[in-house]
C-alpha cells in the first residue's frame, strides 16, 4: 500500500460527517450496554465479550471501508456480488446448521451467515445495474430480466436454508431499488396480484413451524406454551417497563428466563423492560436519526451509483429495524431478523458497520465522477 493511498484514507476520514459517527459510536455503546445486560451485568461473560470483540473490529473495518475510493464499489460491485453468491452457494454444501437451519459457514474462530453479506452486495449490484438503466429503459420487460435474476437466485437458495425472514427482507429492499430507480408502479401491482394468487400455493410448501409462527401472528393464544410463547413472553416484558423501566439488572421476564433469545432476536423486549418507555424512545429516536441521515446523503449525491447505493443500505438498515420490532411487539410474525447493532452476532454487527462505512464513503465523496456509459 503506498504512502499516498494511506494519505488520501485518513484525508477521507477527516471529511466523514461528525455527526453520524458520534451517533453510531453511541449505538455502539448501547448495544453493547445492552448485551451486558443480558449477560447479568458479567463483564465476563460470552455473549459481552465476544460483542466487544465484533464491535471493535468492524469498527474499524467500517473506517477502512469509508476511506476507499469510491470508484472501487462501482467496479466491483458485481464481483462482490458473485463472491458472495458463492459463500451462499457453499452454505448448501458444508454449512453449519443450528435451530434446524443451514445458514452459517463455520471458520472457526467465526460463524459467517453469507445471507447477511449479500443484503450488501445485491444493492451495489442493483445500483451498478440501474445506473446505466434511465426510466425509459426500464419500460420494457427485456431490460428487467438481469435485475429480476440478480434478486430471485440468492432469494430461492435462502428460503430453502430455510430462511423465511431474511428472504422477506431481501425482497422488501429489492423491491425498494427497483422503484426507486424507475419501475412503474403498475408492474408492483402485477407483481403483487400474482404473488396474492400464488398464496395457497406457497402455504403448502411452508414449513409447519412457518405456518404456526403465522397463525400465532394472529391468535398468540392459540398455543401459548409453544409457536406462541415468545411473542407473549416478549409483550410482557416490553408493557412490565412502565415508563422509567425496571432498572438494568431488575428485569423479571429476561433475567429470569421467561424471555427466550434475549440476547439475540428478542432483545428490544430485554431493553424496554429494563428500560421503559422512556429508553425505548431514545433508542427508536437514534434508529430513525441514522435513517434521515442516509435518506439526507442519498439525496446529496450527484450520480445515480451513489444516490441508489445510499438508498439501498439504508433500506436494508431501516427493514431489518422495522420487521424485528414489528415482530416482538406482535405486529408482525416472528422471523427471526436480528435488531441493527443491539442483537448479538458477528454477522449482523459486521453487515450493519460495513453498511454504514459505505454510507460514510459516498456522503464523502458525493461529488465523485461515474461513468455514464456502460
Amino acid at each position: 500500500m503506498s504512502k499516498d493511498l494511506i494519505l488520501n484514507g485518513l484525508a477521507r476520514l477527516r471529511n466523514i460527517p461528525l455527526s453520524l459517527l458520534t451517533m453510531i459510536v453511541l449505538m455502539l455503546l448501547l448495544g453493547l450496554f445492552v448485551m451486558n445486560t443480558a449477560s447479568g451485568g458479567d463483564p465476563t461473560a460470552m455473549y459481552f465479550k465476544k460483542q466487544c470483540l465484533f464491535a471493535t473490529i468492524f469498527f474499524f473495518v467500517m473506517l477502512f471501508v469509508a476511506a476507499m475510493d469510491f470508484k472501487w464499489f462501482f467496479n466491483y460491485a458485481y464481483h462482490l456480488y458473485a463472491l458472495s453468491l458463492v459463500l451462499l452457494i457453499s452454505v448448501t454444501i458444508v454449512g453449519h446448521t443450528a435451530m434446524g437451519a443451514t445458514r452459517w459457514l463455520n471458520l472457526g474462530f467465526i460463524k459467517v451467515q453469507p445471507s447477511e453479506l449479500l443484503k450488501i452486495t445485491l444493492v451495489l449490484a442493483l445500483a451498478r445495474y440501474f445506473h446505466f438503466k434511465g426510466a425509459r429503459d426500464l419500460k420494457y420487460f427485456g431490460n428487467l430480466i438481469i435485475p429480476v435474476g440478480l434478486v430471485a437466485v440468492p432469494l430461492i437458495i435462502i428460503i430453502k436454508q430455510p430462511d423465511l425472514g431474511t428472504g422477506i427482507t431481501l425482497l422488501c429492499i429489492s423491491m425498494i431499488m427497483f422503484f426507486l430507480a424507475g419501475v412503474r408502479a403498475w408492474k408492483f401491482a402485477a407483481s403483487f396480484a400474482l404473488v396474492a394468487a400464488a398464496c395457497p400455493i406457497i402455504w403448502k410448501y411452508l414449513h409447519v413451524y412457518q405456518k404456526k409462527r403465522i397463525l400465532v401472528f394472529f391468535n398468540p393464544e392459540s398455543d401459548p406454551l409453544g409457536s406462541g410463547y415468545n411473542i407473549i413472553q416478549s409483550k410482557i416484558a416490553i408493557g412490565s417497563g412502565g415508563f422509567w423501566g425496571k432498572g438494568m439488572l431488575s428485569g423479571t421476564q429476561a433475567h429470569l428466563n421467561f424471555l427466550p433469545e434475549h440476547q439475540t432476536d428478542f432483545v428490544f423486549s430485554l431493553f424496554a423492560e429494563s428500560f421503559g418507555f422512556v429508553g425505548s424512545f431514545v433508542l427508536i429516536a437514534l434508529f430513525v436519526g441514522l435513517i434521515l441521515f442516509g435518506t439526507h446523503f442519498a439525496l446529496k449525491s450527484r450520480h445515480q451509483f451513489g444516490r441508489l447505493v445510499v438508498f439501498g443500505l439504508t433500506s436494508v438498515f431501516s427493514v431489518n429495524a422495522f420487521i424485528n420490532l414489528g415482530m416482538v411487539t406482535g405486529l408482525l410474525p416472528v422471523v427471526g431478523i436480528p435488531l441493527p447493532f443491539l442483537s448479538y452476532g458477528g454477522s449482523s454487527l459486521a453487515t450493519t458497520l460495513i453498511l454504514f462505512g459505505i454510507i460514510m464513503n459516498v456522503a464523502i465523496s458525493y461529488n465523485a465522477t461515474i461513468p455514464n456509459d456502460a
